[in-house]
């Protein structure tokens, strides 16, 4: 990712300073990911439609406390969360096909792989491409670690874990203020925290639940159900985990385009980033 040499910051009116800020394997792995993620989360969500239901421990169906829920009345879609209940109809429990037919799964078809009822083939998808998430990040942390990734671009330096300095990078993002000239071409606290959570954290963890809810796993490392508090606990957070994920996608897409759509997206396909020039004083 983020590897230039510490390049010239160009003044306003100047030409524009390119510099190399993404490396090809950042770069696959980057859109490979992302591909990988969507069809893992609609495909899980029609393996979610089969029983729309969560719970914590060991055991769960239908006659058993679920923590969330979604479900429908002869009328209405809701979502319960523990005990609220929020009415969905038309988006999640009770919703409308193309062809005008009323549906009553959890999550609608064009929300999901397949896009008509099949937990067989949501299955499919779904651990096909699972193989694919746990190579490629197995991959790219390797190569982060052995190829100076890690070190030269996501490592937190001291000075930056002020709590000032933290402070001040949230105030710049919220008020829209980002990196310009030398600055934008290496990852602010911010992003260093939050790609580091992704990559080493939240990834790892949806594999590792992923295989407590096998029961060939379960067979030969009954470990992970001592470790996560049981198979569905293990699916809670399997869940949670996933939509923590698309959070996370909504406020990346967010801040490409507010930071630059076209020079962020020409970036992660060359390599090659525009620094932004520097503002004028005063400004």
């Amino acid at each position: 990712m983020a590897e230039a040499e510490t390049p010239v910051a160009p003044s306003e009116g100047a030409s524009p300073v390119r510099v190399y800020r993404h490396r090809l394997p950042a770069r696959i792995w980057h859109w490979v990911n992302a591909l990988t993620l969507l069809v893992l989360l609609m495909s899980g969500l029609m393996i979610f439609n089969a029983h729309p239901r969560l719970y914590w421990g060991q055991y769960g169906a239908n006659p058993d406390y679920a923590w969330l829920a979604v479900g429908s009345t002869p009328k209405t879609g809701f979502l319960r969360i523990g005990e609220t209940r929020i009415e969905t109809t038309g988006v999640l429990g009770r919703w409308t096909d193309a062809k005008g037919v009323e549906q009553t799964w959890a999550f609608p078809g064009w929300a999901t792989i397949p896009t008509t009822y099949s937990l067989a083939d949501g299955r499919r998808w779904h651990l096909l491409f699972a193989w694919v998430l746990a190579i490629s990040l197995t991959l790219y942390m390797l190569w982060s670690l052995f190829g100076g990734h890690l070190k030269r671009d996501l490592h937190v330096r001291r000075a930056e874990w002020s709590p000032r300095h933290i402070w001040h990078d949230v105030k710049d993002h919220a008020q829209l203020r980002f990196p310009k000239g030398e600055a934008a071409a290496h990852y602010h606290i911010l992003q260093k925290l939050s790609y580091i959570g992704v990559i080493f954290v939240l990834l790892p963890l949806m594999i590792a639940t992923g295989l407590t809810m096998s029961p060939g796993m379960n067979a030969s490392t009954p470990w992970l159900l001592d470790l996560f508090g049981g198979r569905q606990s293990a699916r809670s957070i399997h869940f949670i985990v996933a939509w923590l994920l698309v959070a996370f996608f909504l406020v990346h897409i967010a801040m490409v385009l507010l930071a630059g759509p076209v020079n962020e997206v020409r970036s992660m396909i060359t390599g090659w980033f525009r620094l932004p020039p520097e503002r004028k004083a005063g400004r």
